[in-house]
């Protein structure tokens, strides 16, 4: 496959990012000696039965963080609304915004990830859109290196906020009319308006 397969996901996609490159499915690790993926259950969806996960192509930019950075990241979508697509976008013209905690700019300035390929005939969509899953074990097929994940933001065009805190920023996310993934929320800073 090497267009985007729109039509088979749960809800729309995140606009393209420059570079964005072709269709495919990805692992992201710290670590660099990875090469099988069996299935398992993960810690934080105890839930869902065992399975290989893995994020599109599209999706990946979600994931161009420390594993345990605290992360929210937002697009508009076709339901997103003028006055939510100003409050959000307007200020930078970007499409895409992910916000994290200034706590975490260190580590992401030095940590390494490692984004490993893996074959798309093993997976189906998932019903959050942009993640797939498997229940076979699959070996990768490539592996790449990012070593600079603010400047992988950069390149790609997806706008990278910086903020002393997450929580005022996704408390008005999850009441607006964008798409929105939060990542490892639960690592963040207190703050009064945490959930």
């Amino acid at each position: 496959m090497t267009d985007y397969p729109e039509h088979l996901l749960a809800r729309e996609p995140a606009p393209p990012y420059a570079g964005e490159g072709a269709f495919a499915l990805w692992h992201f690790s710290e670590d660099k000696q990875l090469r099988t993926f069996k299935p398992h259950t993960p810690r934080t969806n105890p839930t869902e039965p065992p399975q290989v996960w893995a994020i599109d192509t599209r999706h990946a930019p979600m994931f161009w963080f420390p594993r345990d950075c605290p992360r929210g990241c937002i697009w508009p979508v076709s339901t997103t609304t003028p006055d939510d697509r100003e409050t959000f976008f307007g200020q930078s013209g970007g499409e895409r915004v992910h916000v994290i905690e200034s706590d975490w700019v260190g580590r992401m300035q030095t940590t390494k990830v490692y984004a490993y390929r893996l074959p798309t005939d093993a997976f189906h969509p998932h019903g959050v859109g942009g993640y797939w899953v498997t229940t076979q074990t699959v070996e990768a097929v490539d592996r790449i290196e990012i070593d600079d994940l603010i400047g992988a933001h950069a390149r790609a065009r997806i706008e990278l906020r910086i903020t002393p805190s997450i929580w005022p920023f996704w408390k008005r996310v999850v009441a607006s009319t964008v798409e929105c993934s939060g990542m490892r929320l639960a690592n963040s800073g207190p703050h009064p308006d945490r959930f």
